[in-house]
């Protein structure tokens, strides 16, 4: 799209070159839904030339994507420049894609009207009762949140639409809520302290630590194996977990640690293998799909772990082969622009 395009195809301004996301109050963002239907009833109500609008989403795809760097620290971050896909009623493929925007924008403008918070679990079941032609599996949920999120620019936070946090930590920690007990991380159980999808709760905390590291712990079991030694009194650091692929409130978390505590080392102790290895980029650079809330959770994390020369300490019967998927995510890593740069 010529660069003199992005203006009238675009539904809110900002700076051309670089794409982000708004925090915005209930207010704002349902003053940009209505907009959206007024431009898609303008359309329709032409005398001239009357017509179903194309919704101008930005582009997450790697050809859209790039690496910024923070001016006064060492975060990069993916962000989305001002490419434009689109979702049209009238093409085969994205008819229904189309119908999901407006059905998602239209839940989104009643709970943020009501002052609500859903998950998007909670989302989908919602959807699927009242359209399920159209909302069969979550997927299709979660990828209708982000192109509204596309359409509107505004985070999911915004759209009244809670993280599903499955994150933990534990360690030299104390969790002080507004009105709440004080919550003392090195006397908790093995599970840890779980994390809240609610992220106006986390912005709220205040955080108080002696540590001296935080680690971040790909594997469940391995976050409770070294909770259970107490490695946080050995090691003065603080141990999180998101059990896996990264979810927003233990990133969230994650780098409101790190604004905290800006001179605290984060190490990331992964899996030597495709999926351990983008759980780090995530975690350091964000994903594309979320590119336009990248750089609000992006951290300098580093790699702790196995590397290539140590593998000829490993015994050949500690290898598996690697499975279909792990070749896709392998393939896909080495074709980004990132990756490069990470390590």
């Amino acid at each position: 799209m010529a660069e003199t395009d992005v203006a009238a195809a675009s539904l809110f301004g900002a700076e051309r070159r670089l794409c982000s996301a708004d925090v915005l109050s209930p207010p704002e963002v349902r003053a940009r839904i209505e907009v959206a239907v007024l431009n898609f009833l303008a359309a329709l109500s032409s005398p001239s030339s009357p017509s179903i609008s194309i919704l101008p989403l930005i582009a997450r795809k790697s050809a859209n994507c790039s690496l910024r760097s923070g001016l006064l620290s060492d975060v990069s971050s993916v962000y989305l420049s001002y490419a434009f896909c689109k979702r049209s009623l009238m093409r085969e493929n994205d008819a229904k894609a189309f119908v999901r925007v407006w059905k998602v924008m239209e839940i989104c403008y009643k709970i943020l009207g009501e002052g609500k918070l859903v998950t998007q679990r909670e989302l989908f079941y919602k959807l699927l009762s009242d359209s399920p032609k159209y909302f069969s599996c979550q997927r299709h949920v979660n990828q209708s949140i982000q192109d509204v999120v596309s359409l509107l620019r505004c985070t999911r936070q915004s759209l009244g639409i809670m993280a599903s946090s499955r994150g933990a930590l534990i360690g030299r920690l104390l969790l002080n809520e507004p009105e709440e007990e004080h919550i003392d991380c090195s006397i908790l159980g093995p599970s840890g302290h779980a994390i809240t999808g609610d992220l106006n709760k986390l912005r709220k905390l205040n955080l108080c630590s002696d540590a001296r590291y935080l680690i971040l712990v790909e594997k469940d079991a391995i976050f409770q194996r070294l909770a259970e030694d107490r490695l946080y009194n050995q090691l003065p650091c603080i141990l999180i977990t998101a059990k896996g692929y990264p979810d927003i409130a233990t990133r969230f978390i994650l780098h409101l640690l790190s604004q905290t505590f800006p001179n605290l080392p984060i190490f990331a102790l992964v899996d030597w293998n495709p999926a351990g290895l983008a759980i780090l980029c995530t975690y350091k650079y964000g994903s594309i799909s979320m590119g336009l809330e990248s750089y609000r959770y992006a951290c300098n994390v580093k790699w702790l772990g196995l590397r290539g020369d140590d593998l000829q300490l490993i015994p050949q019967s500690a290898f598996q082969e690697l499975k279909p998927r792990d070749l896709q995510i392998a393939k896909s890593l080495l074709s980004s622009k990132f990756l490069q740069v990470c390590l």
